[in-house]
């Protein structure tokens, strides 16, 4: 079983509300057919997904407001 340690996933992405929406859409993702961003051990999409996560694979970024 792979283990995501959630302790650096905060240090990169402080917001664990964020993490937690980035994480369940591309899960989903995953889940819909798209390709893996990275090389897992694990069958489950979250897992998959937290390991995109870790590597910088995938990441929020916050929508720009028009001024």
């Amino acid at each position: 079983m792979a283990y995501v340690s959630l302790e650096k996933m905060i240090k990169k992405n402080p917001s664990l509300f964020k993490l937690v929406l980035v994480a369940a859409e591309r899960a989903n993702q995953l889940v819909e057919g798209s390709k893996a961003l990275v090389q897992s051990a694990s069958k489950k999409m979250s897992t998959v997904a937290l390991e995109e996560i870790r590597e910088g694979k995938v990441y929020y970024e916050a929508p720009k407001e028009d001024e």
